[in-house]
C-alpha cells in the first residue's frame, strides 16, 4: 500500500509550511491550550485534508504560484478537522488517537471542550480575514455539519431500523462535508468556473464518503494496533455502519443483538461472527468503490498536471487501505 504522504509530492513544501504555521496560529498567550495544539498538530496525522485543499490550489492555477489565502485555507481546514476530533474523542471516551493519547485523556474534559472550542473560533477568525463571503459562507457550514453529524450519530444509536441513506447522511456531515467544502472554497479563491467549482466539490463529497465508508470496514477487519482504537469499537458504542447495516439484510439475528445493545455476555463476539460471516464488508467495499470513482470523474474535469494526478492517485489510496 502506498503511504499516503508520498502522494503529496507536488505539496510536500507547503505541508512543512503547514505544519509549522499552525502552531503558531494557536499561539501561546494560552500556555496549556498552546500545549493541547502542539500534542495534536504533532500527533503524526496525515494531513490528508490540507494536501487536498493545496493540490486543488496548485491544480486550479496552474500557471502561477499559489497565494497566501490558498495556504491560509488549509491551515484552516486542518484546524477545523483537529477541532472536532479533539470534541469527538471527548463523546465518544477515547483514550488513544493515532496511538497516542487523547488531549481529554491528558488535560482532562474541560480543557478537551475548551481546546476544542478555542480551534473552531480561532478557525472562524483566520476564516473571516480571508475577505471572501462565498468561502466563510461553505466553510461555516461545515462547522454546523459536523455537530449536526455527532448528534444525528447519538440519536441514532442501537438503531437497528437505520437506512443507508441516514447512514450516508450522517458520513457526509461528519467527513465528507469539510472535504467538499473546503475543496470547492480553493477553487473559488483560484477564481474557478461555477461549473469547476462544483465538480470540485463533488470530487470532495465522494472522496470523504469513500473514506469514511473504508474507516468504517477498517474497524471489522483491522487490528487496535492498526487503527490506534480498539477493532469494533464503533459496534459496541451502538454505531451502526455500513458493514453493519448490509448484514442485518442477511442475518435477522444481528438484529435482536443490537437492540438489547450487547446486554448479554457474548452478544458483541456474536454479532461480530455474524457480520463476518455474511456479504456486509464485501458490499460496503462496494459502495466505497462506487464513490471513490465518482471522485476521479469529477477531478478528471481539470487540466492534467502533477498536482491533478495526485489528487486522482488519492482516490485509489483511500480503496488501498482495506488491502
Amino acid at each position: 500500500m502506498t503511504p499516503a504522504t508520498s502522494l503529496f509530492t507536488p505539496v510536500e513544501a507547503d505541508l512543512r509550511i503547514l505544519a509549522e504555521n499552525l502552531k503558531q496560529l494557536v499561539g501561546n498567550r494560552h500556555p496549556i491550550l498552546y500545549a493541547a495544539a502542539e500534542h495534536l498538530f504533532g500527533a503524526g496525522g496525515k494531513r490528508i485534508r490540507p494536501a487536498i485543499v493545496l493540490l486543488i490550489s496548485r491544480a486550479s492555477i496552474l500557471d502561477q504560484d499559489i497565494t497566501l489565502r490558498h495556504r491560509r485555507l488549509a491551515e484552516i481546514t486542518e484546524m477545523i478537522h483537529t477541532a472536532s476530533l479533539v470534541h469527538d474523542d471527548v463523546v465518544d471516551e477515547s483514550n488513544v488517537r493515532r496511538g497516542v493519547p487523547t488531549v481529554h485523556s491528558l488535560f482532562g474534559n474541560r480543557i478537551a471542550v475548551l481546546a476544542g472550542d478555542f480551534l473552531f473560533a480561532q478557525s472562524s477568525w483566520y476564516l473571516a480575514n480571508l475577505d471572501n463571503l462565498e468561502v466563510v459562507k461553505l466553510l461555516s457550514e461545515v462547522i454546523m455539519d459536523l455537530a449536526a453529524g455527532e448528534i444525528q450519530q447519538g440519536l441514532n444509536r442501537f438503531d437497528s431500523s437505520l437506512s443507508t441513506e441516514s447512514y450516508l447522511k450522517k458520513s457526509y456531515y461528519k467527513t465528507a462535508s469539510l472535504m467538499a467544502n473546503s475543496s470547492k472554497a480553493a477553487g473559488l479563491l483560484s477564481e474557478v468556473s461555477p461549473e469547476t467549482a462544483e465538480h470540485l466539490y463533488n470530487y470532495g463529497r465522494h472522496l470523504g464518503l469513500a473514506f469514511q465508508i473504508v474507516d468504517d470496514i477498517l474497524d471489522f477487519t483491522s487490528s487496535t494496533d492498526t487503527l490506534g482504537k480498539p477493532a469494533g469499537s464503533d459496534l459496541k458504542s451502538g454505531n451502526l455502519t455500513a458493514p453493519v447495516l448490509f448484514a442485518l439484510k442477511e442475518k435477522p439475528y444481528l438484529e435482536v443483538l443490537i437492540e438489547r445493545e450487547f446486554a448479554q455476555e457474548g452478544d458483541l463476539e456474536q454479532a461480530l461472527v455474524l457480520i463476518q460471516d455474511s456479504q456486509g464488508i464485501q458490499r460496503a467495499r462496494e459502495l466505497a468503490a462506487h464513490h471513490a470513482k465518482l471522485a476521479a470523474e469529477h477531478i478528471a474535469t481539470l487540466p492534467p498536471s502533477d498536482s491533478q494526478q495526485a489528487l486522482i492517485n488519492i482516490a485509489d489510496y483511500v480503496l488501498s487501505r482495506l488491502y
